[in-house]
């Protein structure tokens, strides 16, 4: 995945999982209500809750860390479902401000229609990010940039036969990066870190038995997709960008769910700006950088109750294949923490959650967003 599609991927997180399977769950009665909760949840149900909730979903937004500071903001969708058999679709969007004088913003939709044989999904965001970094590219020297991205991307996903869909994808993106200072320039320019202008093209390959999208606890997902970048399409160079991601969920005890997953990122041919960086949580996105990456994330999801919730996590991304940079960041970075959640909207598996992740080299995050982090 290239380093705009990344920096957008940020702007809009829960594109960032593609729905489940609808035939995995109980389908939606005549005139498309959502579907039940999983058999784990089905207990703790209130009999007297009214079945038809509103279609709306408000959530606040707030993060803490060195990349942007601390930063409010809220989301705002509405849910809908198309036919019985479809999964929620959704369209909202969102923005943020932080202490840094940052902003993120986006508009997205995430639709499932056609008793769920067609998902289209689809956003256009933008980002103005003052940056403090204090290892920069593991030079171990304090650096200032400022970033600026603008993006549109979407992708279509058609089933074929079970749980497997095929698809296409697109996105094209502006992605700047300046020093605060004269020398922090200097030293990307010798770097060669000027940002990225990205167009690209490619195919999906995806598999999905999870019950449901948002708050899976059982089933497993995996992705294979490429964007090839050309310069007919607005790319500054032609280059190829790879990703496979896989994900597996197991429920135990009373509603607990044990998460897994594993992605991999690899570039050809990309210049520096558009290489693969570490994609956990504690982690600033483009503070490390290399041509491959690869991590491995483990999650337990604990449920109190039908609305609370905590995960506790960690993991390691590995950085691999050297940089077209004259520095590169090969090498491991760990991840681990905690956090809680509350479901706002049980009927629809809509939660809010609040998490604290550490990494290596003083690399830290606190985070208020809608859903899991994958």
């Amino acid at each position: 995945m290239t380093k705009s599609v990344l920096c957008s991927a940020c702007l809009l997180g829960i594109l960032a999982a593609p729905p489940r399977v609808a035939g995995q769950t109980t389908p939606n009665p005549p005139g498309g209500e959502p579907p039940p909760l999983p058999t784990a949840f089905v207990a703790r149900q209130d009999p007297q809750q009214p079945k038809k909730t509103s279609p709306w979903l408000l959530v606040p937004l707030v993060s803490s860390g060195p990349k942007m500071g601390t930063s409010f903001g809220g989301l705002g969708a509405y849910l809908r479902y198309f036919d019985a058999d479809s999964e929620v679709s959704m369209f909202g969007g969102l923005f943020q401000y932080s202490t840094t004088h940052s902003m993120v913003g986006a508009v997205f939709a995430r639709t499932s229609f056609g008793a769920d044989h067609h998902r289209l999904e689809a956003f256009a965001g933008f980002g103005y990010v003052e940056n403090e970094y204090e290892d920069y590219l593991g030079t171990g020297q304090p650096f200032k940039t400022t970033d600026d991205v603008r993006a549109v991307a979407g992708r279509y996903l058609y089933r074929v036969k079970g749980n497997w869909f095929i698809g296409a994808q697109g996105v094209t993106a502006n992605y700047t990066v300046a020093g605060a200072t004269e020398t922090d320039q200097q030293i990307l320019d010798i770097l060669g870190l000027a940002g990225v202008n990205a167009g690209g093209l490619g195919l999906v390959l995806m598999h999905d038995s999870r019950d449901n999208q948002d708050m899976p606890v059982k089933g497993w997902y995996t992705n294979l997709n490429n964007l090839a970048n050309r310069t007919w399409l607005g790319a500054d160079a032609d280059y190829a960008a790879y990703r496979l991601e896989s994900k597996g969920f197991v429920e135990h005890g009373n509603g607990h769910v044990f998460a897994v997953r594993q992605n991999n990122q690899f570039t050809s041919n990309a210049p520096a700006s558009a290489e693969a960086t570490i994609d956990l949580r504690g982690y600033k996105l483009e503070q490390y950088l290399g041509r491959y990456m690869s991590s491995i994330e483990m999650e337990e999801r604990i449920r109190f109750s039908r609305r609370l919730g905590a995960t506790v996590f960690g993991g390691v991304g590995w950085l691999y294949g050297g940089s077209s940079a004259p520095i590169d960041s090969d090498g491991y970075y760990p991840s681990y923490g905690a956090g809680l959640q509350f479901v706002l909207k049980p009927e629809d598996h809509m939660l809010v959650n609040l998490e604290y992740a550490h990494g290596s080299e003083n690399n830290y995050g606190v985070y208020l967003k809608f859903g899991y982090s994958w």
